[in-house]
């Protein structure tokens, strides 16, 4: 089988997942991007080399802050129904951080803000910016799938203006060389025309009406457009100085031709809290306009 054929196939069961889970249940979503979730932060300490009880005590916090989050998700979309179940989550996700702290106090390692740090940099990096999809979800699956949607147009766009452009006899004008070689301003502008072209087909099919007031839809749309296609290149760029710095080219094999799980899904860590923060505060302001 071609490497050609490998990732078109993978890249298929990849994007079928992620809509079927999106369209089908919140609950299905939710146990899907839980286990992305470990498998992204359990990835992350084999690139920095971290030791089996902190990639333990990573995934065991990855757990408990998901369940936290789901609960916290729900809380928000159904009037304040779940606060009881919330403090109880809550509540599991401190002594899974006490354990972190007391295990390195206790057995010496050598390298506690090593340790500490890489327990940290996963829960902050990748748990919680991945946690945050389930409050989008909860405001509206359609602005979660759209989402997806503009990154995954993004990315395209963003890849066949870049690679058009490099072409040109003078080739074209780098972001960061030392980080990501082939990602160009060319690139960047190219994504964001993609998305933004995106989007407005997406708003034409209601897909934004949650977070739209009567006079504000094509202002929300350009904004969307806009944050997805900017921190979703910056997530990208901040996965590959992780890569080069540890000296690898993919962060993984989660799937044949496309790499690791964070070679998936960098884009996501810095967009998905921008994108819902930025919803909910158009959700509450909506009715104002």
């Amino acid at each position: 089988m071609t490497e050609l054929i490998k990732r078109t196939l993978s890249g298929t069961v990849f994007v079928a997942c992620v809509v079927g889970s999106i369209l089908y249940s919140p609950y299905v979503f939710g146990g899907l991007f839980l286990v992305v979730c470990i498998l992204a932060v359990d990835e992350f300490h084999r690139l920095v080399k971290s030791s089996g009880k902190i990639r333990v005590f990573s995934c065991c916090g990855t757990m408990a802050l998901w369940a936290m989050v789901q609960c916290m998700a729900l809380t928000a979309g159904n009037g304040g129904q779940y606060t009881a179940l919330v403090l109880a989550m809550s509540m599991t996700y401190l002594p899974v951080v006490i354990c972190a702290v007391l295990d390195e106090i206790w057995n010496h390692s050598g390298k506690p803000l090593e340790n500490w740090g890489n327990f940290f940099i996963s829960q902050v990096m990748i748990a919680a910016p991945l946690a945050t999809l389930s409050f989008l979800y909860s405001l509206d699956k359609w602005l979660l799938l759209a989402l997806f949607v503009l990154i995954w147009v993004n990315d395209t766009g963003a890849y066949c203006v870049g690679s058009l452009t490099a072409k040109l006899p003078k080739g074209n004008h780098k972001m960061a060389p030392h980080v990501s070689p082939k990602k160009s301003w060319e690139g960047l502008v190219g994504g964001f025309v993609f998305t933004l072209a995106g989007a407005f087909l997406l708003y034409h099919f209601g897909w934004f009406e949650k977070i739209s007031g009567a006079h504000t839809g094509w202002l929300i749309t350009v904004l969307f457009a806009l944050l997805v296609s900017s921190f979703g290149t910056m997530g990208d760029l901040m996965e590959s100085l992780l890569k080069r710095s540890v000296g690898v080219k993919d962060s993984g094999v989660f799937l044949p031709g496309h790499g690791g799980v964070l070679d998936r899904f960098d884009s996501i860590l810095l967009a998905s809290p921008i994108i819902c923060v930025f919803c909910w505060l158009c959700y509450f302001a909506a009715p104002l306009f």
